[in-house]
């Protein structure tokens, strides 16, 4: 059914006005199938209203998308089979257990009366749900329900499923437990969509991501190829014996060609380093000046430091130009 198996979404300049504030300002997106695409970015910066608009929810003012190849706008019926979009509860009613909601979703979408019931008890299984099966949705738990929202939108088993924010609001248990089962969907051949406001989820989760801003990509790439536009990696070394503290200054600024950019404290030694390969000769010039290391570590910049270099603020922050976008993606 796939007019393009390459693609998952081509997305380009797409644009959505509402009143005076432009939500979504000439967006492009390419998002390969078979992986996880993160759209990371604060409240307002157009997540939402962008996913909307590849999910046929929503028409663009300006621009172009494809899902597989097809026109989201004059194609939306096809796109629709192929895509599934959670962010809003999925429940027929509130009283009836999680195994029936399941069931009237499968049976609404054609499947027989055995076939509901072992799909809705294979994707309770698979969401960790069994135990609440015969449970009243109004007595879950937000996680539960989330994990719920999830299952329902897989009945069809769509080869794109849209995520907008799956995890915000939920415990540090219930998120890891999604983000397993995020993979899990790629891993049987879905392609995941997910927009976050959480560095470290995309850092966890996104095999690429695009750094939304006010209505604009302002970065897209791999999350290391983002942080590496930061800036190289750090050294971060700490000294056995204090006293021998300047001569590993002295020594790292030497092998590694930098100048006054190490800072010591406490017996810790930072230092930025271009080259990772310069580290095995400080480690042979550091043992041959009998300088002993209780540690040693080299880190990436994170995607908090990515965030606040691209953007110029930090990405729980939207400044007060987004509240009109804010208010609109509060209600769509």
């Amino acid at each position: 059914m796939m007019r393009n198996s390459e693609w998952a979404v081509e997305a380009h300049g797409l644009v959505k006005v509402f009143g005076d504030n432009r939500a979504v300002d000439g967006v492009n997106l390419k998002v390969r199938a078979g992986t996880i695409y993160g759209v990371l970015g604060p409240n307002g910066a157009g997540k939402t209203t962008t996913i909307r608009m590849l999910a046929t929810l929503l028409r663009a003012d300006a621009g172009s998308a494809e899902v597989f190849g097809y026109d989201v706008r004059k194609e939306s019926q096809i796109v629709r089979q192929l895509i599934g979009v959670t962010g809003q509860y999925a429940s027929v009613d509130e009283s009836l257990s999680a195994t029936e909601n399941l069931i009237i979703f499968s049976r609404l979408l054609g499947l027989g009366r055995a076939e509901a019931r072992k799909k809705a008890a294979d994707l309770l299984e698979e969401f960790g749900l069994t135990e609440a099966a015969k449970r009243p949705l109004k007595n879950f738990s937000g996680g539960m329900r989330r994990r719920l929202d999830l299952a329902a939108s897989l009945i069809a088993q769509p080869p794109l499923i849209f995520l907008d924010e799956p995890t915000t609001g939920l415990d540090p248990r219930t998120r890891a437990q999604m983000w397993d089962t995020i993979r899990r969907l790629v891993s049987t051949g879905s392609t995941v969509l997910l927009t976050t406001q959480y560095l470290d989820e995309a850092d966890q989760l996104a095999d690429r991501v695009a750094v939304i801003d006010r209505g604009h990509v302002v970065a897209e790439g791999t999350v290391d190829e983002l942080k590496a536009s930061v800036g190289s990696s750090s050294l971060h070394l700490r000294v056995q014996n204090s006293e021998d503290i300047d001569e590993a200054r002295r020594t790292i600024e030497k092998i590694l060609n930098v100048q006054s950019n190490v800072s010591s404290e406490a017996g810790r030694i930072t230092a930025p380093m271009a080259e990772a390969d310069l580290v095995t000769d400080l480690l042979i010039a550091l043992r041959a000046a009998g300088i002993h290391l209780s540690e040693m570590s080299v880190q990436k910049p994170t995607l908090d430091e990515v965030f606040l270099t691209i953007t110029g603020h930090e990405a729980g922050a939207p400044e007060a130009a987004n509240e009109a976008g804010k208010a609109e993606e509060a209600r769509g």
